[in-house]
């Protein structure tokens, strides 16, 4: 805890930054203050404020920017370049300029956008994604289904969807989808364990059908069909899925499928 007490509008620097500032980078990047959306439209302004959205409140090194916006091919006068870049953008989040440096603070050897992390959309969404977590692993299936839900619906599309992405970005955007695609997994298992499998067969048929090689998601439909009493249904899946999977790939499915599938054989209740 810092012992200073900081004003509503200031940072802990002294700088002055507008209130009911929020930024988002699920789905096309956003950053509102002052009641109004200050990012750019021009590409690399766009660009630039995202690698400043992805390090909230920590200096990014001008060396990182350069390798972002410009990757092996920077223009000879790229220092310049990226300073006249970093005066565009500060006039769109400020552009009455009257708050001094405002958001977008110089800090050597870089930049750094003065907000505080968690008013930036991934940052609730890993809070979400923890609380889910931690609710599932105790056994309050219901509420961690909740919890799982309401972080997947701060996506409104693919990450930096309005973004053309340098290496790093680029980078980020996978970071971001595989931690979605994990909390959209754990989603489904912690509807399955509140007793929701019959309410879950549309979704896992989708999903199924937009990713016919994802296991995990197959093994989730087999698992609610089971539940639901329709068993010639789920090993009917089952067999879908090895033969796709051994025309494609030439694998069997993995060893817990494998196991769901002697359980339906055997009649035995597919959850343990």
């Amino acid at each position: 805890m810092h012992a200073m007490t900081i004003e509503p509008g200031d940072t802990a620097t002294g700088h002055r930054v507008p209130d009911a500032v929020r930024a988002r980078l699920l789905g096309p990047v956003e950053l509102h203050a002052g009641g109004a959306d200050r990012a750019p439209t021009t590409p690399k302004l766009l660009q630039l404020l995202a690698m400043l959205l992805i390090r909230p409140g920590k200096t990014v090194r001008v060396d990182s920017l350069v390798h972002e916006l410009w990757n092996d091919a920077p223009p000879r006068s790229v220092r310049r370049t990226l300073h006249t870049y970093v005066h565009h953008l500060r006039r769109h989040l400020d552009p009455d300029g009257d708050r001094g440096e405002g958001l977008l603070v110089t800090s050597t050897p870089g930049y750094r956008l003065e907000i505080d992390p968690a008013v930036v959309d991934v940052s609730e969404f890993a809070r979400l994604h923890r609380l889910g977590r931690d609710l599932l692993t105790g056994g309050d299936h219901a509420a961690a289904a909740h919890a799982f839900r309401t972080a997947l619906d701060l996506w409104s599309g693919p990450p930096l969807a309005n973004i053309h992405c340098g290496p790093t970005l680029a980078a980020y955007t996978v970071y971001l989808l595989e931690h979605r695609r994990n909390a959209r997994d754990l989603w489904i298992e912690a509807e399955i364990l509140a007793g929701q499998h019959r309410e879950m067969l549309g979704v896992l048929r989708s999903l199924t059908t937009a990713d016919p090689l994802d296991e995990t998601l197959h093994g989730q439909l087999i698992r609610a069909l089971g539940l639901s009493g329709r068993r010639s249904d789920a090993l009917a899946a089952y067999q879908r899925l090895r033969t796709r999977l051994d025309e494609e790939l030439g694998v069997e499915p993995c060893a817990e499928l494998r196991e769901l599938h002697r359980e339906l054989l055997s009649e035995r209740h597919p959850i343990r």
